[in-house]
């Protein structure tokens, strides 16, 4: 399993080393700050950024929780799914398990991602409408050269998660065999 004290981080200024200093001036609003000027949006709007995975498996996975022996939360996590499928037909939706699969130790389904618009749509929706559930959202990247797709998923899930409710502990032994 990867060890977290190994993970290599990128400075999160790359690309704007050579850039004037920032200016201390503040908005009307007397707190914010005044931004710099730029030609155009982030490419971040359009596309994600790697290493996520832009291609057919998507840049995120949705897994949205519930506890299979509440009547009430399988109740509503059926009903968000057909929701989901509903007003989100673009978006992938997995099967609703009824029980614990992979590093799930609860039963869940999932919703895939592909673009930064969808993903600011779904999760801004899904922070209203996932009612009493939690909901593990995690970026599926493209393992460095040289380290095993086994690390990377676990760091994806771990490190690089993101979670909306109540953290629900995954089983991480799935990751600790290498590939």
């Amino acid at each position: 399993m990867a060890n977290p004290l190994k993970y290599k981080y990128t400075s999160p200024l790359a690309g704007f080393e050579n850039a004037p200093p920032l200016s201390e001036e503040r908005n009307e609003d007397g707190k914010s700050l005044v931004n710099p000027q730029r030609e155009g949006l982030s490419e971040a709007y359009n596309t994600f950024t790697e290493p996520l995975d832009n291609g057919r498996r998507g840049a995120f996975d949705i897994h949205i929780y519930y506890f299979q022996h509440s009547k009430e939360q399988t109740k509503y996590a059926r009903e968000l799914w057909e929701r989901i499928r509903r007003e989100f037909p673009e978006l992938r939706v997995y099967a609703f398990w009824d029980g614990p699969v992979g590093p799930h130790p609860v039963a869940m389904f999932e919703v895939n991602v592909f673009t930064p618009a969808q993903f600011g749509a779904f999760v801004s929706w899904l922070a209203i409408w996932r009612g009493p559930l939690s909901a593990l959202i995690h970026p599926n990247t493209i393992p460095e050269e040289g380290v095993p797709s086994s690390e990377s998923a676990f760091r994806d899930h771990s490190q690089r998660a993101i979670w909306m409710g109540e953290k629900v502990p995954l089983d991480f032994t799935l990751f600790a065999s290498s590939s």
